[in-house]
């Protein structure tokens, strides 16, 4: 793994980008709240439907607590529109197609693929507290069982 790494007590880097719908979500407008952010390589793939479905069940719940989810992807909005639809995902999913956020928070670099060294999007959820600081940084998690483990560690 190359590249920055975000800590608890970090200062979350701030983005606007636009949703599946092309309107844009800037993370300091969230303020206030605890904000989950995950970063995930690629819509429609069996791991990140995997991950996209456990949050959308997890969601009654995280909404109960005051959280918000934000999945990013470097995915077009079209596809991220697509992939809503059909797996019926209840929170947002952001367009990060130049990488600038995901690099922003660490998560895009070298990883290791079927044994072979690539750069790509490293899959990772943040924690942001309701101050906009780094709560929880969690890198290269898997996607099964993730959801059910963060809500574990966060109480919900």
């Amino acid at each position: 793994m190359t590249g920055i790494r975000l800590a608890p007590g970090d200062e979350a880097p701030d983005f606007t980008l636009p949703d599946a719908d092309g309107n844009p979500v800037t993370l300091s407008k969230l303020r206030g709240q605890r904000v989950i952010v995950y970063f995930y390589p690629a819509a429609m793939t069996p791991g990140c439907t995997k991950q996209a479905c456990d949050f959308t069940a997890a969601m009654p719940g995280l909404t109960a607590e005051g959280v918000t989810v934000l999945g990013i992807s470097p995915d077009a909005p079209a596809k991220l529109a697509k992939f809503r639809e059909k797996e019926h995902l209840t929170f947002p999913l952001l367009s990060d197609s130049d990488k600038s956020v995901l690099t922003a928070y660490g998560a895009y670099g070298e990883k290791m693929n079927y044994g072979k060294t690539i750069m790509g999007v490293i899959r990772s959820t943040f924690v942001i507290d309701a101050d906009g600081k780094i709560e929880k940084a969690l890198y290269a998690v898997k996607a099964t069982g993730h959801v059910d483990r963060l809500r574990k560690d966060l109480g919900i």
